[in-house]
């Protein structure tokens, strides 16, 4: 817990002797022995702590004089026990001056708490801060035993707030990344108490996590949830599902105390940049995967009316197999056949793209299914290929609508339709070296497209740090009304007092409009050039500039009211 320097004596005395043990408590207690000294912390002039200090001496000067009247004591230990009584005295008068050159940083030191002068909190805002572990980071074993639920992320985020050093928090927790976004008082504390939870929360010790996780500060994290939102940190660059994931941390944080204005405003941007990214840059076009390329290479080569039409045939329900169906179904397919040797792994592609029709065939049926289909995909680990020559040139002509022939995509190795297939008038064969050239062709697209994506984002990370920036102004804002609102009060009340107390509630009513009315014509300028949206950095430096103008102005600098209340929640939390 860090408490600040400019606390006064009883906000102190309350705070320090609520938040620290009975043993603290105590143990302060012994550094001012009279009953009175914790009361003369609340006095706010030197005088009376000095008095304070030297009368707490003068007790126990007091009380060891009584009790050398009251024993006979010989003169050696009686100039023993004299000494003592004076290293007692200068203690107290170090005691003193060290209290009175800062008090709060000698007891805070002295108790267990985190020292930081004011300015740490108020002059130094906040920093939002990743602590994460993703594909490139960390193996899959760790990422399973960190990952967080859906439905978990609200409890995450409120025990996450309730640390010490954190005030807000969200979860992007998926298949690939856990990343933990926070804006925290103190960076290195921060980090430490954020680690210490993931490590309780998941069983793996602090020292692992440290070993694979990755740190990302202020711009540095901006910078890095908008690469993710644009796919950039994607094993398949510019892949769409993880701006859908980002969308879903703002919508399960909607409403939940912790997912705060700067984090909600984080995500919410990086939303934002994400679609620019793939509007503006078209970087989703384009497979980048074997199976997506073999969809995609087949539809180029269909007239574009039969893309949803053409008769499609998957032969092999592996994974090479269960891609292409996910792809052809992402292409607007929704009927196509699957042979396989068993229906178990089709009946588990079947229940997850529900809405498809998905026929299973045997593989004893093969050659009858190639004869209805348009398109034959075919990834199977044969080691012996499925078709020659002889098989493909007795099956029925394909219509002209799709062009014509028969296409064979085989993206298996070893080749599952023979090269003697190509000697066929009505057919052609496409494997896999065909495809790589697509992939290949796709990626350099994808990777000129990503440093075009980098300009997006590196302009949008400007916009986010000014609107962050603009925020500064905000307790200005509030603590410039509630100065002219206490001004106000106090003048009405005088007002109203001289004119008696039979006034009429009329009177009192338009009195009190007409005071508001003049603070609120006072403060629309003062209040104008505090607010700036952040999209012109001039402005924003103006701003800023008439944001501590008006500080020193009006005395508002002292006011660590927010810093209390932020000091004063975090001890009631931890002695709940």
């Amino acid at each position: 817990m860090a408490v600040s320097s400019t606390f006064s004596g009883a906000k102190l005395e309350s705070l320090l002797v609520n938040s620290c043990s009975s043993s603290s408590a105590s143990s302060l207690r012994a550094y001012f022995p009279c009953q009175q000294q914790m009361k003369a912390l609340s006095k706010p002039n030197n005088r009376g702590r000095k008095n304070m200090v030297q009368k707490s001496v003068r007790c126990e000067v007091a009380q060891s004089d009584a009790a050398l009247e009251g024993e006979k004591m010989d003169p050696a230990k009686a100039s023993a026990l004299s000494a003592l009584e004076l290293l007692k005295t200068s203690a107290a008068d170090r005691l003193y001056s060290a209290f009175l050159v800062d008090p709060i940083k000698y007891l805070t030191l002295s108790y267990g708490f985190e020292y930081r002068p004011l300015n740490w909190y108020t002059k130094e805002r906040s920093s939002i801060v990743v602590i994460g572990l993703s594909i490139h980071t960390a193996p899959v074993e760790m990422r399973e035993k960190l990952a967080i639920p859906e439905a978990e992320w609200p409890r995450a985020i409120g025990e996450l707030c309730g640390l010490n050093h954190i005030e807000e928090a969200a979860v992007l927790s998926t298949c690939n990344r856990m990343e933990i976004y926070v804006v925290a008082l103190s960076q290195h504390r921060g980090v430490k108490e954020v680690t210490e939870w993931m490590s309780k929360t998941s069983g793996i010790p602090v020292s692992e996590i440290c070993e694979h996780r990755f740190l990302l500060y202020n711009k540095d994290a901006t910078q890095h949830i908008f690469e993710v939102s644009a796919g950039l940190d994607s094993l398949v660059l510019g892949e769409g599902q993880i701006l859908a994931q980002v969308k879903q941390v703002v919508k399960v944080g909607q409403g939940v105390v912790g997912f705060g204005r700067n984090i909600s405003g984080l995500f919410k941007h990086a939303i934002t940049v994400g679609k620019r990214v793939r509007t503006e840059t078209n970087i989703a076009a384009g497979a980048v995967s074997v199976s997506s390329a073999a969809v995609e290479l087949a539809l180029m080569k269909l007239p574009e009316p039969s893309h949803t039409t053409a008769r499609m045939l998957v032969i092999g329900a592996g994974k090479m197999g269960k891609l292409v169906i996910k792809h052809l179904v992402a292409k607007g397919c929704t009927k196509m056949v699957v042979v396989n040797r068993s229906e178990e792994k089709v009946a588990a592609i079947r229940e997850e793209m529900k809405g498809v029709e998905i026929i299973y065939r045997p593989l004893t049926d093969m050659l009858a299914c190639a004869a209805e289909a348009d398109v034959i995909f075919t990834s199977t680990a044969s080691e012996t290929p499925l078709f020659f020559k002889e098989n493909v040139q007795d099956l029925p002509s394909v219509s002209s609508e799709v062009g014509g022939l028969r296409l064979f995509v085989d993206i298996s190795v070893p080749r599952n339709v023979g090269s003697c297939v190509t000697d066929v008038e009505g057919a052609r064969v496409y494997n896999v070296d065909d495809l790589k050239e697509v992939v290949a062709a796709n990626k350099e697209d994808r990777l000129r497209k990503a440093m075009e994506a980098q300009a997006i984002i590196a302009e949008e990370s400007k916009q986010f740090e000014a609107w962050r920036d603009s925020l500064e102004t905000v307790p200005t804002i509030k603590k410039l009304r509630a100065y002219a609102e206490r001004i106000r009060l106090a003048e009405l009340e005088k007002c109203l007092s001289k004119m008696g107390d039979d006034i009429p509630k009329k009177t009192r009513r338009a009195v009190d409009d007409l005071s508001r009315g003049i603070v609120n014509k006072l403060l629309h300028g003062p209040m104008q050039h505090l607010r700036c949206d952040g999209s012109d950095s001039r402005t924003l430096n103006e701003t800023l500039e008439n944001m501590h103008a008006l500080n020193r102005m009006f005395g508002l600098e002292s006011d660590i009211s927010l810093f209390e209340q932020k000091i004063r929640a975090k001890v009631e939390q931890s002695q709940k």
